[in-house]
């Protein structure tokens, strides 16, 4: 049995790197091993409990309701023109601010694809309009594409919380700090590599920033992105006990602020906040109802006992394993969703057998995973910033590779 479920799972891996849809070759894996196993039910049993996971459904679709009103509403373009405006005059920072301001967009638009498309158009070409190599340019805006940890719509902050039996927002708060200190690191790193490479500046251009012309930022506009960010973040600190309150409330009173403050049309905002969180559901919980199956049928072939056995009897392994297991297939496939997923899934509830908080495991997992995808050369995000470019995938990932593992270490240094 183990070994006809290991040669599933590298059949499946193989499938997701050929790039066919996660949630088929996931399904279709789980269902397989649960029937191998002669408990065909327990993967219909794990898709039907995952489809109702209440936490994980109020939190992923009202923030990607919301990401649909700001991009209808236009305030997500103030914001990037804001920040953008703000970093030309201050040349010295163009790179580093580039990754940190990605980072902190990323937290409101937290598809790292969405954000690099967005930020991408506009930074991508200030960069190298003021003599920064097209990759180098790329690679400023993809090393800050994991500014979602801090989002409370990421699947795996909803994922660990489940498992800790915690908010959303304490998850967030626990690995805030790594988060802060890794975007610090890839920040540097593409910096000093620019200057060592001498891609920082004289290299000649005909790109030009794609904002209309006369277009002026509106700072209420620009505020509306992180209105709710700050309201969840006030709320949790409690510095204002007035604020304290769960996702899908701080999200559905950013979609009113920004209703008010842009006077758009309200038949037609509500539409869009209804789309995403459809969207959303689709896209973000479809996968994670498909690791549940995949999972079930792991459990049903005695995978994970066995996997929990071979970790426990090499406890000095796990750390190791949980940031660099997700970070590398994250890389590999271009997407650490998945991944990550399955261990926090399969691994993370026994977290304590380990020496180790569920929080923390979940925690240094999901920065494993997302790192691993910011620096994968076939992730969505990857492609879409070295287009904007004009460049090869490959040379954006080998710029922001040093920065994103280093990084990661520092991940499990402060985590675990």
């Amino acid at each position: 049995m183990i070994i006809l479920g290991s040669l599933v799972i590298i059949a499946a891996i193989y499938l997701m790197l050929k790039r066919y849809d996660s949630r088929l070759v996931l399904i279709g894996a789980g269902l397989l091993m649960a029937v191998m196993a002669g408990k065909p039910m327990a993967a219909l049993d794990a898709f039907a409990k995952e489809m109702t996971s209440a936490g994980l459904i109020t939190s992923v679709c009202s923030v990607m309701g919301f990401a649909m009103v700001m991009k209808y509403t236009t305030c997500d373009k103030h914001l990037i023109s804001l920040l953008a405006g703000v970093l030309k005059l201050v040349r010295p920072l163009l790179i580093p601010g580039t990754t940190i301001a990605t980072f902190v967009i990323n937290i409101a638009l937290p598809s790292a694809a969405g954000c690099s498309a967005a930020v991408g158009a506009i930074f991508i070409p200030i960069l190298m309009s003021s003599g920064v190599h097209p990759a180098m340019a790329a690679a400023a805006v993809k090393s800050g594409t994991f500014g979602s940890m801090l989002s409370p719509g990421l699947m795996h902050n909803g994922v660990i919380a489940k498992l800790a039996n915690v908010g959303i927002m304490d998850v967030i708060q626990n690995h805030m700090v790594a988060d802060i200190v890794a975007v610090v690191i890839t920040a540097l790193s593409v910096t000093i590599l620019a200057y060592v490479m001498k891609e920082h500046k004289g290299h000649e251009s005909d790109s030009s920033v794609v904002i209309e012309e006369g277009f002026k930022s509106n700072m209420l506009y620009a505020l509306m992105p992180i209105l709710p960010v700050i309201i969840l973040v006030l709320g949790a600190t409690g510095k204002v006990p007035l604020l304290k309150m769960g996702v899908p409330h701080a999200m559905l009173i950013g979609a009113i602020v920004s209703l008010i403050v842009t006077r758009s049309n309200p038949a037609e905002l509500t539409k869009q906040f209804f789309n995403g969180m459809g969207n959303g559901y689709a896209d973000i919980l479809g996968i994670i109802i498909s690791v549940g199956v995949f999972v079930s049928g792991m459990k049903a072939m005695g995978l994970v006992a066995a996997f929990l056995k071979a970790m426990l009897n090499s406890e000095g392994f796990i750390k190791i394993a949980a940031a660099f297991g997700p970070f590398l297939l994250g890389m590999i496939s271009g997407s650490g969703d998945a991944a990550t997923v399955a261990f926090n899934e399969s691994i993370t509830p026994h977290a304590a057998q380990f020496g180790i908080s569920i929080i923390d495991m979940g925690s240094i997992a999901a920065l494993g995973g997302t790192l691993g995808r910011t620096m994968s050369p076939i992730a969505g995000a990857t492609i879409i910033c070295a287009g904007i470019a004009g460049c090869s995938p490959l040379e954006v990932s080998k710029r922001n590779a040093l920065g994103v593992t280093i990084a990661l270490i520092a991940g499990i240094f402060i985590l675990l």
